[in-house]
């Protein structure tokens, strides 16, 4: 049984020629293998057109599933990369919550170790949150990655969730490390990263608007700009 390609899609247009060799966990990579591709290949066009709505728009013919896949690790291949270019400002004394600004905070809890909610630190939170995020991604029963396997059912539940938390890291970056990513000249991959990510949540609506409220301003700012 062959296995799908790797599912990660930023080539040339990647955002993530920003200190490439520095993420906050390894990325994830998938084997390759022949359909998903192709499927890879068109996601790197379609970017590289500048047309972002475009670009999330599932394939004519293509599975949801494996697109709404090939995407998920994707995203947290960018996220794992742009806040590894910030680790250093991001820390238990900077930041003792994980918050988003002064009306959010969250606290960690992923059903299985940590059943009960958590207070923590930013850096613990978004730790306890990309290694949570890396195990789905591992699981073969979930993110299938040979030709023919078929996707669980609850797998679009599994997607949504994580990308609800993937959210909670870029909310973490605009508001409490903007001065950093700027003073780094990284605010172009920022916002180009999250316009994406935030295109294609709309797209498939996989995220309640009311997650999202932390940078509804800036959403409405990308989207007016899009029109």
């Amino acid at each position: 049984m062959g296995r799908r390609p790797n599912r990660s899609i930023y080539s040339s247009t990647s955002l993530l020629n920003i200190r490439s060799s520095k993420t906050f966990k390894p990325k994830k990579n998938i084997p390759e293998g022949s359909h998903q591709y192709e499927l890879l290949k068109h996601a790197e066009a379609t970017l590289g057109s500048g047309n972002l709505r475009q670009a999330v728009m599932l394939p004519e013919g293509e599975d949801l599933n494996e697109w709404i896949a090939v995407n998920t690790v994707d995203f947290f291949n960018q996220i794992n990369m742009l806040y590894g270019t910030i680790t250093e400002f991001c820390t238990e004394t900077s930041c003792s919550v994980m918050s988003a600004g002064p009306r959010y905070e969250y606290h960690w809890a992923d059903g299985t170790n940590i059943k009960k909610p958590i207070k923590c630190s930013a850096p613990k939170y978004i730790d306890y949150l990309m290694t949570w995020v890396q195990d789905q991604l591992d699981d073969e029963t979930l993110f299938p990655s040979k030709i023919g396997v078929p996707f669980p059912k609850n797998f679009m539940s599994v997607a949504k969730t994580i990308l609800k938390r993937l959210f909670r890291v870029y909310a973490h970056i605009y508001h409490q490390h903007f001065d950093s990513v700027m003073q780094l000249q990284e605010e172009a991959h920022l916002n180009t990263s999250f316009k994406h990510f935030i295109f294609f949540v709309q797209e498939f609506n996989l995220i309640d608007r009311r997650e999202l409220a932390p940078l509804q301003d800036l959403i409405e700012k990308l989207g007016s700009k899009d029109r």
